[in-house]
């Protein structure tokens, strides 16, 4: 219940969309989740912009930016869409996937679950590697150091994952104040990970 929440964890689940089976299912497709991170991240665009930023024809980028519209993850940007063409913005919005909200054992929904998890890790994937790529650009800065990139393993309950994990978003939610940077700041990324491992013992 939010009353029992934080005023940090009640401003998170106010702008939070909980994935259910159909939003699942309209989400779950690649290019469509390029075409959301893109717009969360780069701001209002056209079809053909953004069919030139990811090597796709202005026609599947179109069709699947209509798909996403009709489920509510994007919308047209009446402050650019002046012209011809039609502008796009992410609507926004944090969007949580808890699996048991999901029928995991209908077949469909397991691979559209599938489908969003392995293009989240991708997605975290290739900024990792962009940051490594482009670390020089950093250098003799006071972000070079700023940032961090370190992982740890620990021992834990599952309630205690459970609390661990609510805490880090809470702090993090502290921090997310603002729709724009300020003077000194730069966009960041944070990816938190924290996921029990399988591991079989050596014999």
């Amino acid at each position: 219940m939010t009353e029992d929440l934080s005023p940090a964890e009640r401003a998170i689940e106010r702008t939070t969309r909980h994935l259910d089976a159909r939003s699942l299912r309209a989400l779950a497709h690649p290019l469509r989740l390029q075409l959301l991170n893109s717009l969360r991240r780069g701001g209002p665009a056209t079809a053909s912009q953004l069919g030139k930023e990811l090597g796709e024809s202005s026609g599947a980028t179109s069709y699947h930016l209509r798909q996403l519209a009709e489920h509510g993850f994007v919308e047209d940007d009446p402050e650019h869409g002046k012209g011809r063409e039609r502008w796009w913005r992410a609507v926004p919005e944090t969007i949580n996937f808890n699996v048991r909200n999901v029928d995991q054992n209908d077949p469909e929904i397991r691979g559209a679950s599938d489908v969003f998890l392995h293009e989240l890790a991708s997605t975290h994937y290739r900024e990792t590697a962009s940051w490594v790529a482009d670390r020089d650009r950093w250098r003799d800065t006071p972000w070079e150091e700023a940032g961090n990139f370190s992982d740890m393993t620990l021992y834990l309950s599952a309630a205690e994952l459970t609390e661990l994990s609510a805490r880090l978003l809470a702090l993090i939610a502290e921090y997310d104040t603002r729709e724009e940077a300020q003077e000194g700041q730069r966009e960041v990324r944070v990816h938190l990970h924290a996921l029990p491992v399988h591991r079989e013992a050596r014999t």
